[in-house]
């Protein structure tokens, strides 16, 4: 509720001083906001909250059915899905216009936080316009990695009407001049101001505290000199990874950078995966959704402890499935049926079968009931649908999908953990750049452990997990090894931020079985990229009419308007 009671009295502070008449004429009304208690801290909320959990449809279409079904996560295409888990892979515009129209329109809101708070701004004040400063880098990160080329350097200039897209080089590069002198402006200052000023809970990122927000930006630009490292052209990574790497990053518990939900506002103005999951009938809805093959099996097999903090065990149920009459559906059904088993094998399920499905027209399937934890393949084709039941296969905990207003005990945003930080650090100690030191394996197991306390695990199934798994141990193998189980483990880390498990996979190339893609067309549906991984999304309609000619500029430099072009990023 607090953050709705921020933006409405933004709402009033805006009539203040956009009002032409005297400031000492308003003041003279004994209720009216005077000047010691307008602050910019009441124009921060919103923009943070609209970047991690915006209003209903792009959290739905841009962070659900896209960022977090790339980063296969999630999947849809069970029995009960409005949809084939090949939606998004294929265009369709009323889908990637609203991550398009998201990222575009965002802008806006940071930005009038940004004048206000900019040197000859109305409220004046240079740490609050360095937290702008961090939160432009984490918006047009996601931003570029989503889309490549954008308007970066001339968006915000009122006398731009169409500006230029630049390159994610640039664009890198930008975020990254942001970040330093954000760090430089914070110094060793813990806060914004004192009373009206400080940003205190108005900042739902780090409550106001400067110093955390210094290592906020300073991870941030190490995940940045990380992900350029080895691009084409790459003239600047090494330098910051080494910068990086000389100061402060996350690194305690504490440090995580979490946005709690607020448990009461609308999904209408800030939704969650409830809004999906629950307002279409919860777990039979043609909006609900499982969890993917690739994610459960690499918590499963490794009996890790975030397995039961993520997924519910299948449903189960016993089940008759029989043979199309005719056509291809007919003729693939064994091979579909076999799949089936298959998946259900791979993952050790207990479960009994009665009927052959090479000889036998019906077949009849029995699970018992919260078992097996058991992952849906992902990307499969509308035809596998009718075999594909939603009771055979994991689905989120409640602690993802609760209703908003039953408990305070929902799960937060992401923006960055200190996990994230130890991976990182590891992989640059493993390839041996930016002066990084340290043991390699401790400091990865140190990001292990901090992954699994921000997911709420048990300190002895930690240490268990690090002690017995092979995925928690790099002390030997070659690099690509140990820069596969990084990428796993940064991969898992970032369960439910879609955009940051994508751009994993983009650019590491792990997990395998999500970054290979798929081939079958008789199981799959190979989308318009004919089964390779998505690689960013199509350029959003607006885009289109409103700045065509700055679009094919970039597009001439960038490659084909496709989901299969490779961004600058993760090029080899």
């Amino acid at each position: 509720m607090k953050t709705f009671k921020s933006f409405i009295l933004s709402i009033f502070v805006v009539g203040l001083f956009s009002c032409t008449k005297d400031f000492i004429d308003i003041n003279k009304d004994p209720n009216a906001i005077t000047a010691n208690q307008a602050s910019a801290k009441y124009f921060l909320t919103v923009p943070q909250y609209k970047l991690y959990a915006p209003d209903n449809f792009p959290y739905w279409r841009a962070m659900l059915i896209h960022a977090d079904r790339f980063a296969g996560y999630f999947t849809f295409g069970d029995n009960y899905s409005w949809w084939s888990d090949e939606l998004a892979y294929k265009y369709d515009p009323a889908y990637t216009d609203a991550t398009w129209d998201f990222f575009d329109g965002y802008f806006g809101q940071l930005d009038n936080y940004m004048k206000l708070t900019a040197p000859k701004g109305v409220f004046a004040n240079k740490y609050m316009y360095a937290v702008g400063q961090v939160m432009k880098g984490l918006y047009f990160q996601m931003y570029t990695e989503t889309f490549g080329e954008i308007p970066y350097t001339q968006v915000g200039d009122s006398s731009i009407v169409l500006p230029a897209y630049d390159t994610q080089q640039t664009i890198y590069k930008g975020i990254i001049a942001d970040l330093n002198a954000a760090m430089a402006t914070i110094g060793d200052s813990t806060r914004t101001g004192q009373g009206i000023q400080d940003l205190g809970s108005n900042d739902l990122y780090c409550n106001g505290d400067l110093q955390k927000w210094k290592k906020l930006a300073n991870t941030l630009k190490l995940r940045i000199g990380m992900r350029a490292l080895g691009s084409p052209g790459d003239d600047f990574a090494t330098t910051t990874i080494t910068e990086a790497l000389s100061k402060d990053l996350l690194s305690t518990d504490a440090d995580n950078v979490l946005m709690q939900k607020d448990n009461v506002i609308s999904k209408w103005n800030s939704d969650s995966y409830a809004g999906a999951w629950l307002d279409f009938g919860g777990f039979g809805s043609g909006g609900g959704w499982t969890i993917s093959k690739p994610m459960i099996d690499n918590l499963r097999n490794y009996k890790d402890p975030r397995l039961v903090k993520f997924a519910k065990p299948a449903i189960g149920g016993t089940f008759k499935f029989s043979k199309p009459k005719e056509g291809s559906d007919n003729t693939l059904w064994p091979k579909r049926v076999a799949f089936l088993l298959k998946t259900l094998d791979d993952a050790k399920a207990v479960y009994t079968k009665t009927g052959n499905e090479q000889t036998d027209t019906v077949i009849t399937i029995t699970m018992p009931a919260n078992v097996n934890y058991v992952g849906q393949p992902v990307r499969l084709n509308g035809f596998m649908s009718p075999l594909i039941r939603r009771e055979f296969f994991c689905t989120p905990t409640d602690y993802f999908v609760v209703k908003k207003g039953t408990t305070s005990n929902i799960y937060p945003e992401i923006v960055l953990t200190t996990a994230e930080a130890y991976f990182l650090k590891a992989e640059a100690i493993v390839r041996g750049v930016g002066g990084a030191s340290g043991d390699a394996n401790t400091t990865f197991q140190d990001g292990i452990r901090r992954s699994m306390k921000m997911w709420g695990c048990a300190d002895g199934d930690i240490e268990t997990y690090i002690a017995s798994s092979d995925l928690a141990n790099i002390s030997s193998g070659s690099m690509d090894q140990k820069i596969e189980k990084i990428a796993t483990q940064r991969w898992i880390n970032s369960f439910t931020e879609g955009f940051e498990g994508w751009a994993v996979v983009r650019k590491l190339g792990y997990p395998l079985e999500l970054a290979n893609g798929v081939s079958d067309p008789d199981i799959y549906g190979l989308g318009d990229t004919n089964g390779k991984y998505p690689e960013r999304m199509i350029y959003g309609s607006s885009a289109k009419s409103k700045n065509a000619a700055n679009l094919a500029v970039a597009v001439s430099r960038q490659g084909p308007d496709a989901e299969d072009t490779k961004l600058w990023f993760s090029q080899p």
